[in-house]
């Protein structure tokens, strides 16, 4: 009965979020509102959310999500085209648990983990 997942992440800025989300990463705004403190975004069939918590101290954020594609290594390409920076642990490669993935931290030190089965 289930049918999607949109993960609600913290920002401590919507301005400096949504300048991430959708000049660098591609995705667009979603919905014609624009609510204040909260921030939804949408590439393709993926949609995340935001709250603000101006408190938030980026060192301490676990804030994570895993997103599949199905073309991994394009992907990757137009985020680097695009100047993204790749954590630093993260680059492109095959995991032994069957999956190629890659991973970015958002301006709030949310981590993005991008994957793709092999």
């Amino acid at each position: 009965m289930l049918t999607t997942i949109n993960p609600k992440l913290p920002m401590r800025d919507k301005k400096a979020t949504k300048d991430y989300y959708l000049n660098k990463l591609g995705f667009r705004n979603f919905g014609d509102a624009d609510y204040d403190g909260y921030l939804m975004v949408e590439k393709d069939n993926v949609q995340i959310h935001f709250f603000e918590f101006k408190d938030l101290d980026p060192n301490e954020n676990y804030g994570q999500v895993y997103i599949r594609t199905d073309n991994i290594d394009g992907l990757y390409q137009s985020f680097l085209d695009n100047k993204v920076s790749v954590h630093p642990n993260g680059y492109l490669e095959d995991k032994s648990w069957g999956q190629r993935e890659f991973s970015l931290l958002d301006p709030d030190n949310n981590l993005l983990t991008f994957g793709q089965s092999l």
